[in-house]
């Protein structure tokens, strides 16, 4: 096949040819919003892992407080002593979505919108889990002193998805320019 034109988007250079398979061209443009997206579901998987809030008095003992549930030090040891069940369930499924949405990419615009969705859960998951924090503090206040990376992780997993929305966006207009070539 003989290129007719070269296309450039986002620095990618598509030669696009006489009698080129339309389907050949939709499976080629899954790029960087696959990247986006896994990111954005293992941030999510991070929150294991950082604690939300530290250095917060409970009960006049220093605490941490992850999406596991509250750590006390007790004589220099960290005890596990108060577990969301719930929240770790919570956790789990707001990480496995974006998975899931890598694999809609056949169906951009379905793609697109469970994006947005994906973005809504992620944002009523944050409110869950600023709850549970409070409801595990109680009267106490918190500064941000006492945030950890674990409060970031779901503000910039919400960036990564709308990166993704822009890319396939971009890549749906491809596909439409292509179509009008041929």
């Amino acid at each position: 096949m003989r290129p007719v034109a070269g296309v450039t988007y986002s620095a990618i250079q598509l030669p696009i040819a006489i009698g080129t398979n339309h389907k050949t061209i939709q499976h080629m443009l899954q790029r960087i919003q696959s990247v986006y997206l896994l990111l954005a579901g293992l941030l999510i998987f991070a929150l294991f892992l950082f604690p939300v809030a530290h250095n917060v008095y409970i009960n006049s003992v220093p605490s941490t407080i992850s999406v596991t549930g509250v750590y006390q030090d007790v004589n220099g040891v960290q005890v596990h002593t108060q577990s969301f069940v719930a929240l770790i369930a919570g956790t789990a499924i707001v990480g496995v979505l974006p998975f899931i949405l890598i694999f809609l990419y056949k169906n951009r615009k379905q793609q697109i919108m469970y994006c947005y969705l994906y973005i809504v859960a992620i944002i009523g998951y944050s409110f869950w889990m600023v709850q549970t924090v409070k409801s595990a503090v109680g009267s106490l206040e918190l500064t941000t002193k006492n945030f950890g990376i674990g409060a970031l992780l779901s503000s910039i997993s919400i960036i990564l998805v709308i990166m993704a929305v822009k890319g396939i966006q971009r890549d749906e207009k491809l596909i439409k320019s292509a179509d009008r070539l041929r």
